[in-house]
């Protein structure tokens, strides 16, 4: 399927982890917003099915946890699509564990995976974006990296982390004409939640959602966005409530027990079994 595309201002971006969820509904909007899009993803075979799937002639097996499988991915877009203006930071894994109980490969994976793939990717997109004085790097957090989440302990510490990176990143080089940028989604309906039930009373996000917030700061750069509205307005609430309120907030919201007592394992095997392999 080629998507027909509108008058923009047409930009080249790269896109890791674009074979599935908010990585390939971002370049299917990205596309449709006129720009040039490369995506990588581990699952070589996933990836070129989705490059398929949306037109897109810029594809590789993409492992962000490889400083030599990131810089071959650059070039190639470079080389086939021209100077990188964009890379947006997607890759991620999301497993559901009491910290006690999660296996020592699933605890690397999520950090090499969720926080050193954006260092790599932050690092080698500012190497060529500097020289040029612009570009922009959105790295994909979550609201997840600023209120804490029973049964993601990990999960959280990457995406706190991957938020104070990028600020951190944002004001070094606030004067050099590169923007950096994260996009925190609450839970997306994507693999990553599979067999859980989300917060009380919050819906769960689209990945739909999420590749419009993404292509919104494209167009409109801002430090960062919050997505859904409502969620992010409960996240940010709880910065100016004493912490007690805040828990009890966070019990009343399911956060306890979501990805704890109430998680269907069996829904939630595949993707587990795809995350220790990739």
């Amino acid at each position: 399927m080629r998507i027909r595309t509108r008058s923009t201002t047409a930009k080249t971006v790269a896109i890791t982890g674009g074979a599935r969820g908010i990585g390939y509904r971002t370049a299917e909007e990205l596309i449709r917003r006129g720009h040039r899009v490369a995506i990588g993803d581990i699952d070589e075979a996933r990836v070129k099915q989705a490059a398929d799937e949306l037109g897109i002639t810029v594809v590789t097996r993409l492992d962000v946890t490889d400083p030599d499988s990131f810089k071959q991915f650059l070039d190639m877009v470079e080389t086939e699509l021209g100077p990188l203006d964009v890379l947006v930071n997607n890759a991620g894994v999301m497993p559901t564990s009491r910290t006690h109980e999660e296996d020592d490969d699933v605890t690397r994976r999520q950090v090499e995976i969720n926080l050193l793939g954006v260092i790599f990717g932050t690092k080698f997109a500012l190497q060529r974006m500097l020289p040029r004085r612009s570009g922009h790097i959105i790295n994909t957090a979550s609201l997840a990296g600023e209120l804490a989440v029973p049964g993601l302990a990990t999960y959280c510490g990457t995406k706190f982390a991957v938020i104070g990176f990028t600020e951190s990143a944002r004001q070094e080089y606030r004067k050099s004409g590169v923007h950096l940028s994260t996009v925190r989604p609450t839970f997306t309906n994507t693999e990553l939640v599979a067999g859980t039930s989300g917060a009380k009373g919050l819906r769960n996000a689209e990945p739909e959602e999420i590749a419009r917030a993404t292509a919104n700061l494209i167009e409109n750069p801002r430090p960062f966005v919050r997505v859904t509205r409502v969620a992010g307005g409960v996240v940010a609430a709880t910065k100016f409530v004493p912490r007690r309120l805040a828990s009890g907030l966070g019990a009343a919201l399911g956060a306890d027990s979501v990805f704890l007592e109430d998680v269907d394992t069996a829904a939630r095997q595949a993707y587990l079994d795809r995350v220790r392999k990739s």
